[in-house]
């Protein structure tokens, strides 16, 4: 676990304390932070670069300095040297508390996440013979998942000598179509795929 104390972080296993570190604790346990492995961001003496170019805490460029520069520069405000632009030259540093940006990019992200409305795609098979009744069973339940915000994909399998009228299956599908128009959209035309063809249908609200 890295543990940051004002500016400077340390191995809590290794107890690496830079000797310019404070130790006024009820200020900065706040600032404890639990960053996981696979974040590659390289804040303070992580940062390898011998010169680089200065974002202030406002966001005011401060110019090329060195590295030791920027990081008293950091120290000297409480605050963490983080950069931002690895690939620039010479690399871009930002001046910020980086355990409060961490934990506000959390957060940031899981809200995004709750947001996100998880899209599953429904199949129903039809015929190119099919039966009335079986239509009107396949239309409800083709309905039913659009309504609920899933997309739907109608196929049709022609078998042995009826590959040789697809024009029958196309009419079942754009049927198919027009009976959902007030609640889909047609995404992917009628199409063969082998002896399939299908036909992808999203409902209307998913752009909303």
């Amino acid at each position: 676990m890295w543990v940051q104390l004002c500016t400077r972080t340390f191995l809590c296993n290794q107890q690496l304390v830079d000797d310019r570190s404070c130790y006024d604790f009820p200020n900065i346990i706040w600032r404890w932070l639990d960053i996981s492995k696979n974040d590659k961001t390289l804040i303070n003496e992580k940062i390898r670069a011998k010169e680089v170019r200065l974002i202030d805490v406002n966001g005011d460029q401060l110019g090329v300095k060195s590295r030791n520069e920027a990081l008293d520069i950091a120290a000297n405000a409480e605050l963490d040297l983080v950069m931002v632009a690895p690939n620039a030259k010479p690399p871009v540093c930002r001046i910020m508390d980086y355990g409060k940006y961490h934990f506000e990019q959390q957060k940031k992200e899981k809200e995004a996440r709750k947001k996100q409305t998880t899209i599953k795609l429904k199949e129903v098979r039809l015929s190119p013979g099919i039966e009335e009744h079986d239509f009107n069973t396949k239309l409800r339940n083709a309905r039913k998942f659009l309504s609920k915000g899933d997309k739907v994909k109608a196929s049709i399998r022609f078998r042995g000598r009826a590959i040789t009228h697809k024009e029958l299956g196309q009419k079942v599908l754009d049927r198919m179509a027009d009976e959902c128009k007030d609640i889909a959209q047609v995404e992917t035309k009628p199409k063969m795929e082998g002896r399939n063809m299908f036909m992808m249908l999203a409902p209307l609200n998913e752009n909303k």
